[in-house]
Parts: structure tokens; sequence; C-alpha cells
């Protein structure tokens, strides 16, 4: 697959959380995969050396076990998801809520069949570290992450960084016969062909409601 023609500008502003536009039917290929992940290894890491790894699922027994484990989770969250998007229908997002929940409930009963899934990993665990420790951990796997997205959207591949399988966590280590107690997984990322390929730069808050310069 040849790189879209896309200016660093459009790629930053056109990489989106791609759920609906999964193409369910086109394989990706493995070597594709390889190319995006061999632009991730180059990404920033914190600390010494790189302590993280990418685990590439496409056997369509374990995306079935991985997507039960997902929607497991996403039970396990509902009652505080169900809260959350109340709150957000009753503001002036409502619309946009409205069409991201319809997006995740598709994700949600489709993840098995998308072709491929990522999950980042990282060397140790974060539960009982103190923030600083926990911010090196985040800050060496999350900019890797962050490039082999944007390496697969350059390439026509959409992703979605998800992480309700995370709710269970050891069930997925078992599966997938990660040492648990030495290797923490980060996210689930679903990877396919997009159905067409432009995407446009998401809504946001104004700049100068997000922005602080010097102080708070």
């Amino acid at each position: 697959m040849s790189p879209l023609n896309l200016s660093i500008d459009e790629l930053l502003t056109t990489t989106r959380t791609v759920r609906k536009r999964l193409d369910l039917t086109r394989p990706v290929e493995a070597e594709v995969i390889a190319q995006c992940l061999q632009l991730a290894v180059q990404a920033p890491t914190a600390g010494v050396g790189q302590n993280w790894h990418f685990l590439v699922i496409t056997e369509p027994a374990q995306r079935k076990d991985l997507a039960e484990l997902y929607r497991k989770g996403w039970e396990t969250n509902r009652e505080f998801i169900e809260e959350h998007t109340a709150a957000a229908l009753a503001g002036d997002q409502a619309a946009m809520y409205t069409r991201v929940g319809a997006s995740a409930h598709y994700l949600l009963k489709h993840l098995h069949e998308v072709p491929v899934h990522v999950i980042p990993c990282i060397e140790g665990r974060s539960e009982n570290l103190p923030v600083i420790q926990q911010a090196g951990l985040w800050g060496s796997i999350m900019p890797a992450t962050w490039s082999f997205m944007l390496a697969a959207r350059s390439r026509g591949l959409g992703t979605s960084l998800t992480s309700y399988h995370l709710f269970f966590e050891r069930e997925a280590a078992e599966i997938l016969s990660i040492p648990y107690e030495q290797i923490m997984q980060t996210a689930l990322i679903p990877v396919a062909y997009t159905i067409g390929d432009t995407f446009k730069p998401a809504v946001r808050k104004p700049l100068d409601e997000v922005l602080h310069w010097n102080r708070w």
C-alpha cells in the first residue's frame, strides 16, 4: 500500500478515531503493519532504553476472545458511561456525543471482525508507583503508540485507541501469553483499511479556552 499524499499538517489534523468506517472485509497486509511499527519505534522514549513492545493479533479466535473482554469491560463501566453521556446530552455538544455514542456502539458490536488488533505494552507495572514514575512509563509508550497511528493513517488505515479490555487485563494476558507481572498492556488498537480515505479535522474548543501562558 502506497502512503497517501498527505502533508504533515493534514496528517496531524485528520488522524481520527475510526470505528464505523473500518473496512471489516479487507485484509491488512503484515508488511504494512510492520512498516508502521518500524516508524513507531523511532518515537522518543522516556528514561534509558526502549522498554516497550507491540503485540499484533490477527488470529480470529484471539480477536474474538479480546472482543468479548472488551464488551465485558464496557458493561463493567456502563453506569459511568451512561451518566457521562446523559450529562453531555444535556449540554451544547449533544449532537457530537450522540454521533460518538453510535460509533462506539458499532465498534462494540464489530470489534472481533476488525482484521488486526494491536496492543502496545510496557515493561513494568504502574499500579503502586508514584506519579513521577507512572509518567515515565506512560510517557514512553504513548509517543510510539501515536506514531503508529499516524503511520497507519498515512497508509490508508484507520485506528482507534481503546481501553475497555483493560478492566480484565489479566485475562487478556492469559489469552495472549503475556507475563502479566512483568508486562503491562496499555491499550487495544483496532486496525483496518478505511472506507474512503478523506477525513476532516474535528470540532475542538477554541485554543484560547485551553491555552495558559506562564500561569493558570
